[in-house]
């Protein structure tokens, strides 16, 4: 006889920045995610669905070294040497669809698209290797009413999911205003564009690292607590105070924010054409009914990705929970997007204006999780009615049991393991069954099976009524029906806990 057993042990062992989900987790994102879908479709976006793969070149420009393609990004080739990479967000694969399908679709296209997006960068406390996105975006219209719109559905996302009016705000900025403020510190040019990118990325990070921290990013560079160091945009100290001055430039209300923009992007074209859109996005809004502070502009938001054209956007929680040592913590962004006219023209050599929206699906549902909110807390599903084997001669019957559960709807697993019955009923309660059906040699004798309730099984074992109301519980938590009888005393059972 051949020894089958290993010679090694592999150790189990998640890879680090990836997590493993269990029932209650993906219960709870379902619902999340069915939620925010019913907003999307109210808006009239229609779902579309891309690859976890896509070539490499086809993410877009904002990759940090495409002669070096795993930066950033998870890549290897394939069996003709072309780069594939899995992708690192939902906006590069869609404009990837958009332009392989360019004729067939409406315009403008409006789409939405769930899925998980990996990134190939340092893990760290909440922030993972591969995680959930929920995109919406509109290909095909240059209006700002587009943008408008966006900041608007994204308020109602929130609000849809149970976070409350007054714990969040959508907050608006845009690229071309910011392209006028690095225009003027001298950051305009191809030739430029590695430093353009750090100075987004260390903006982005204003909430997390304060003034400081991202003075150093945009200097020569920041160590952070684990001793790696990060490297700068080297800019001027004269440079470092027109970024700061204009990521600072939010006031009282949005037409004073609008004023200050205007100071400071200087003489610049682009950037006054930004502060004009802005001053419309901000009309747009008010006329829709969102001008309560919901959606507000802010100069700090500047998203981190190269492709961004014009306005962009983030959702932010404003409300304060505590973190396992009782701190005061805030969740932040848990979303974002923003305009991207050149992504989808990449593929076709025409301008395609697009603008979308993303939320980080994990980041929403920690924050939902927080405030104890129904779609992070909703009642765990019950597993299965169990079928219990006790005598292996008779699997066809009990086989037959199981066919007759689920042929009426009812979720139904016979037992396959090699236990015997206090294993088995052991068994059902780990997998939250309500009731288990139980027929050994004397039920089958007499042509019954035995339903046992086991929520009523398990007040039982708690009980301390007296004696009549514990027999009548007793009565109740198992008895006796015909065979013919299963489904109909099944149901009277689920009935009992639905």
């Amino acid at each position: 006889m051949t020894d089958q057993t290993p010679k090694t042990n592999v150790k189990a062992r998640l890879p680090r920045g990836l997590a493993d989900r269990g029932p209650a987790e993906i219960g709870a994102i379902h619902r999340m995610t069915s939620a925010i879908r019913e907003v999307y479709e109210l808006y009239g976006f229609e779902a579309v669905e891309t690859p976890f793969i896509e070539y490499t070149e086809a993410l877009g420009k904002f990759l940090p070294d495409l002669d070096r393609p795993n930066e950033g990004v998870f890549s290897f080739q394939d069996d003709d040497e072309q780069w594939l990479s899995l992708r690192y967000d939902l906006t590069a694969p869609l404009a990837r669809f958009v332009a392989e399908n360019y004729d067939k679709l409406p315009k403008p296209y409006r789409s939405y698209r769930s899925g998980f997006v990996f990134r190939n960068e340092k893990p760290g406390p909440g922030r993972f290797r591969q995680f959930m996105q929920f995109d919406a975006d509109t290909v095909g219209s240059a209006s700002v009413a587009a943008d408008a719109e966006i900041c608007m559905m994204a308020a109602d996302t929130l609000e849809k999911v149970g976070i409350k009016r007054g714990d969040y705000v959508v907050k608006v900025n845009n690229r071309k205003v910011l392209d006028g403020v690095l225009e003027a510190a001298g950051l305009a040019g191809d030739e430029r564009l590695g430093q353009r990118l750090i100075v987004l990325r260390a903006i982005d990070k204003l909430d997390r690292l304060g003034t400081d921290g991202v003075r150093h990013l945009l200097g020569s560079g920041r160590k952070d607590e684990s001793g790696d160091f990060t490297k700068g945009a080297d800019l001027s100290s004269a440079a470092i105070d027109r970024v700061l001055a204009f990521t600072g430039a939010r006031g009282a209300t949005n037409a004073a924010t609008i004023v200050n923009l205007r100071d400071a992007i200087g003489g610049s074209e682009r950037g006054a054409e930004g502060v004009a859109e802005l001053a419309e996005i901000a009309a747009l809004v008010e006329a829709g009914g969102y001008g309560d502070g919901r959606i507000v502009i802010d100069p700090a938001v500047v998203r981190g990705l190269e492709y961004y054209t014009g306005p962009v956007y983030e959702a932010e929680l404003t409300f304060e929970t505590k973190d396992e040592h009782g701190r005061a913590v805030r969740f932040g962004s848990v979303g974002g997007g923003g305009r991207y006219d050149g992504l989808v023209a990449r593929f076709r050599g025409e301008p395609v204006p697009a603008t979308g929206f993303s939320i980080g699906v994990s980041r929403l549902l920690a924050a939902l999780t927080a405030i104890n909110s129904p779609i992070a807390h909703g009642a765990s599903a019950r597993g299965p009615v169990v079928v219990l084997v006790l005598d292996r001669a008779e699997m066809a019957r009990y086989q037959g049991f199981v066919a007759q559960l689920r042929a009426a709807g009812i979720r139904a697993e016979l037992y396959l393991g090699s236990a015997g019955m206090n294993a088995q009923m052991k068994y059902a309660d780990k997998r939250k069954s309500v009731c288990a059906v139980i027929q050994g040699s004397n039920e089958r004798d007499k042509g019954e099976i035995s339903i046992r309730d086991l929520v009523l099984g398990a007040e039982l074992a708690a009980s301390t009524k007296d004696r009549a109301d514990y027999l009548e519980l007793r009565a109740r938590a198992q008895f006796a029906a015909p065979e013919a009888d299963l489904v109909q005393a099944v149901q009277e059972v689920l009935g009992r806990h639905s």
